[in-house]
């Protein structure tokens, strides 16, 4: 089989159809980049309505971690449904969700004997941060980064801080949340050089925050992505991390690592905060945590997560066939697919990197693992941001059978499931590089 694989116009009739009744029924606050409508996938492949095959390198925003219908999460997933579908963990147990949470406490890069709260998703993980960090240290403050995404929701959407459409409109914000600069050394906020540099962007917090805004007694926790997603996919240096967990151990602040897209194997590693060696108070998982199931899971240590029956629950949080997707996934990741993702991202960077050398568009290739953010620039030497150009990228991707998506203002993210092979990633690289051309060529003409 050949993939990709595009035997009509895009869309197709078929697709073009169910285009126009999501239009009529469907919340129009999603963002749909393209017109892809899926009708099934296998591993890091996945066809349309209109029977074109494409090469999946969004995964469903970083969710399908063991591919599209692993067939062992699947024939987990039914062998649970034949039992029972629910019987919410908030009022009773079953052994999937504790099985679950016992997984969680051996991989989660946390010192110590561990809890695990379970949700349905990435901002209901973080909103349980919130309150857990606020409960166990009585402090009201919050501490988040510039361009950080930590959900959409109204207490994860006060430290969210990547674009203003996901805040505008819905303010005031919940009170009590403070922004730092973020090491994002490609765009340095203080224009400093990353070879010279000992993060001092994190010095805004104590010369300024502490200095104007609140006393460090104040502050219940600091939120951070150990690699921010939606901002751009911006991987900080090992300093960053080093200070920012100095930081918070010298005034009693709970460090929080919201893993939820670098998280489960991303990165090459289970966990990215493994690349920097670091330990968090408070870890937040979800997407690629139950192949494509609905879960999201905030993990604490015991005398952290101590909070009486009653104080924070969910009703489907933990549903026993996610819970079993869950920990098929775990097994899956820990035998063969965190391995994949590092050897496979490795000789995709390589790849890019080539390709940075043929196109200046190119200004800046990042990431770990199956993590990997392109950044598009007008100008090498000014950084101007190739908007634009990006958005025209992700497109001539999509008509050449690529599923890619944008990350921050001007970044192609590349998060395909973590069954992807050298071959298929070459593929990729090869198609790219024609979207590359095709862009800058139709730049070149105005």
């Amino acid at each position: 089989m050949t993939v990709p694989n595009i035997i009509t116009s895009l869309p197709g009739p078929k697709a073009k159809a169910l285009i126009e009744r999501d239009a009529r029924a469907v919340s129009p606050s999603y963002t749909r980049d393209y017109p892809f409508v899926m009708a099934r996938g296998e591993g890091a492949v996945v066809e349309d309505v209109d029977g074109n095959l494409f090469l999946d390198c969004a995964a469903g925003i970083a969710v399908s971690s063991t591919g599209h219908s692993h067939p062992e999460v699947v024939q987990a997933i039914v062998d649970q449904a034949q039992k029972f579908l629910h019987m919410s963990g908030t009022d009773f147990y079953y052994e999937p969700q504790i099985k679950l949470a016992e997984n969680m406490a051996g991989i989660v890069p946390i010192d110590g004997p561990v809890r695990s709260f379970f949700a349905n998703s990435g901002t209901e993980a973080v909103e349980a941060a919130i309150k857990l960090a606020r409960y166990h240290t009585k402090r009201q403050y919050i501490i988040a980064f510039f361009g950080s995404f930590h959900g959409r929701t109204l207490g994860s959407l006060a430290l969210t801080a990547s674009k203003p459409v996901h805040r505008k409109g819905f303010g005031p914000m919940m009170p009590g949340v403070c922004h730092a600069p973020f090491a994002e050394c490609y765009r340095c906020p203080l224009n400093l050089k990353p070879e010279t540099c000992s993060a001092e962007c994190l010095g805004f917090i104590e010369d300024q925050i502490f200095m104007h805004l609140v006393t460090p007694d104040e502050v219940a926790a600091i939120v951070f992505e150990p690699i921010q997603g939606e901002g751009g996919y911006i991987v900080p240096p090992q300093q960053f991390i080093d200070r920012l967990r100095a930081l918070t151990r010298q005034h009693g602040i709970l460090l929080v690592a919201d893993e939820v897209q670098s998280g489960m194997g991303r990165t090459g590693k289970m966990f990215a905060c493994e690349h920097y060696g670091v330990k968090a108070d408070i870890v937040t998982v979800a997407k690629g945590i139950a192949s494509g199931m609905p879960l999201g899971i905030m993990s604490a240590p015991r005398d952290i997560m101590a909070w009486p029956p009653g104080s924070h629950a969910s009703t489907f949080g933990g549903n026993p066939v996610s819970s079993v997707a869950a920990i098929a996934t775990i097994k899956i990741l820990r035998e063969t697919l965190v391995r994949n993702a590092a050897e496979v991202g490795a000789h995709l960077m390589t790849g890019l990197r080539e390709l940075q050398q043929r196109h200046p568009i190119i200004g800046d290739v990042r990431g770990k693992g199956l993590m990997i953010g392109i950044e598009l620039v007008r100008d090498r030497v000014t950084k101007e941001r190739a908007i634009e150009e990006r958005n025209a990228v992700v497109h001539a991707m999509f008509r050449r059978g690529v599923l890619v998506l944008g990350a921050g203002k001007n970044a192609v993210r590349l998060s395909p499931p973590l069954v992807l092979t050298k071959a298929q990633a070459d593929t990729v690289l090869k198609l790219l590089d024609e979207s590359l051309t095709e862009v800058t060529a139709a730049v070149a003409k105005r």
